[in-house]
């Protein structure tokens, strides 16, 4: 089973405990691609992951420095802390400096790190950013032609340009904090789709949004003869693929056109096998970005949010039988989680403060079907991200802007976890352990039991959920607590069709045939059982 670690090199390695608000890197310090050693990738191959995302590894805007080697800071107007936002990629060909022992020769090292994986045995995934880049995009990579190199700035739209122009109008920050303002004229279109010189400070004013052939004026979509947009874009894909990357977790995709997720898919995979995962959240175009060639897609709107909602007492368990009815047979495509650079802490005060009250959570994750499951760095140490770091607020994110450290993620490293952390970690594994050896879990078909436990049976679906994986070689039953606080003790009904299906009972036509097997299981707070069925 696919089973990924996100690991964000600038906050992973870093063991610097200072974490001063605004801090810069010799103040706050910063993690480096060789902290992920080999010690640390036995772990983790051994802990069950198959996959690393290397988060946030393309060099993007930041306020630091590298004269040595040409690289000079960025305007302080159109960058997001002082580390910067790695979805501000200012160029698609290089690595972060900061990353690099040796800034010098990070390219080396970001190829050593990719043997690394894969000599234990794992596949690296990178982040691919198509919709938007920096304001400041200029790539070293000479043998290419830069973005807007023959753009016409006249015209808002033209299916020849890289950018979308605001024509006659200059951009304005609504962040300015550099002594001499950053001038950009004509302004371009901003990131998340602000057709306007002026965007505001909770846009993505740091970028500027790539034209994949879509006259966003009219509505029109050009794409014959293909955009230069998008042979550019494949050209970077092919590069990365040809340094050993083995998948993309693809920002923002549903921002980009589906014809040109067919076009380029198609293509890379006739000469690489190479993994495509969508963040998406626009469920109605889940199934054109499944036959568009992706593998996955982020499990967000429907299984996050619900079990968000589950785990805070808003909404009761029953409502994650919504979560696969509204999937359409697409359940094993999801790529499940419930934590990520985007989303609040588990531990963090914002959300549950206190990582074990996420483990049914995870737990559901895990076991309800056989796409993909993702852990993030820290998230198994219970990183509370407790305080502002500088550009991110104080907000339950370990920020992803500014250089700081995560604290309990260092006691991992140290080898200093308390026993409560430890039995949490442990449970992670147990996790992991299941989802790859037991044959139900890995390889089997979903039954949910809800439907024949209610609320007026000895059943208790406001807390409990219950459900079915089988093969012909395996059975079982799991039955999941969301209560934090109390036990409960439910007889769990499995009906006659679901005996059927598993291949315990044939049906023949005679009444028992309808009879329920029912088993009484006793789930502690923020719990789970698993029934070997025979």
């Amino acid at each position: 089973m696919i089973n990924i670690y996100q690991l964000f090199p600038r906050l992973f390695g870093n063991m610097t405990s200072a974490n001063k608000p605004n801090g810069n890197k010799n103040d706050n310090g910063c993690g480096l691609l060789s902290d992920i050693d080999n010690s640390t990738l036995q772990t983790l191959a051994e802990a069950g992951f198959s996959h690393i995302w290397l988060t946030g590894i393309l060099r993007h805007a930041t306020l630091t420095g590298y004269s040595t080697i040409g690289l000079k800071p960025n305007h302080p107007d159109i960058t997001k802390g002082l580390a910067g936002s790695p979805y501000s990629v200012t160029d698609y060909y290089d690595i972060d400096p900061d990353l690099a022992a040796d800034p010098a020769n990070r390219m080396n090292q970001f190829d050593d790190l990719v043997k690394r994986i894969h000599d234990h045995g794992m596949k690296v995934i990178i982040d691919f950013v198509p919709n938007h880049l920096s304001r400041e995009y200029l790539s070293q990579n000479t043998d290419i032609e830069q973005f807007g190199a023959h753009d016409d700035t006249n015209v808002f739209f033209s299916p020849n340009n890289n950018f979308y122009y605001c024509v006659g109008q200059g951009f304005t920050s609504p962040s300015p904090k550099g002594d001499t303002p950053y001038t950009e004229f004509p302004a371009k279109a901003t990131g998340n789709d602000i057709f306007r010189p002026d965007p505001s400070a909770n846009d993505w004013y740091d970028t500027a949004k790539l034209n994949y052939g879509i006259d966003y004026g009219d509505g029109s979509r050009h794409f014959d003869p293909i955009p230069d947009t998008w042979h550019k874009m494949l050209h970077i894909v092919r590069y990365w693929c040809s340094k050993g990357v083995d998948g993309f977790r693809v920002d923002m995709a549903e921002m980009v056109p589906v014809e040109f997720w067919k076009w380029l898919i198609t293509i890379i995979k006739e000469s690489f096998d190479t993994v495509f995962i969508a963040e998406i959240y626009r469920t109605e175009l889940y199934n054109s970005f499944i036959c568009a060639g992706f593998d996955y897609l982020y499990d967000k709107v429907g299984f996050y949010n619900t079990v968000e909602s589950v785990l805070v007492g808003d909404t009761p368990a029953s409502a994650i039988s919504q979560i696969w009815k509204d999937l359409d047979g697409n359940d094993d495509r999801m790529l499940r989680f419930m934590e990520n650079h985007d989303e609040k802490r588990l531990a963090s005060p914002h959300f549950l403060g206190n990582a074990d009250a996420a483990k049914p959570a995870m737990a559901l994750a895990a076991l309800m079907n056989k796409g993909p499951l993702m852990i993030y760095n820290g998230q198994a140490c219970g990183e509370p991200a407790i305080g502002a770091q500088g550009y991110s607020g104080d907000d339950g994110r370990t920020s992803i802007f500014d250089y700081c450290a995560m604290p309990e993620l260092q006691k991992w490293h140290n080898a200093t976890l308390d026993d409560k952390q430890m039995a949490t970690l442990g449970f992670y594994k147990e996790l992991l352990r299941l989802r790859n050896s037991n044959d139900a879990i890995a390889n089997g078909a979903f039954y949910d039991l809800m439907w024949c436990n209610p609320w007026y049976s000895n059943f208790d679906p406001q807390y409990v959920y219950a459900f079915l994986r089988y093969t012909d070689k395996q059975r079982v039953l799991v039955a999941i607590n969301f209560n934090r606080h109390e036990a409960r003790h439910v007889s769990v009904k499995i009906p006659a069709d679901a005996l059927e299906l598993m291949g315990m009972r044939h049906f023949s036509g005679g009444m028992n045939d309808f009879d329920n097997e029912v088993h009484d299981v006793s789930i502690n707070p923020s719990g789970m059982v698993i029934v070997n069925l025979q």
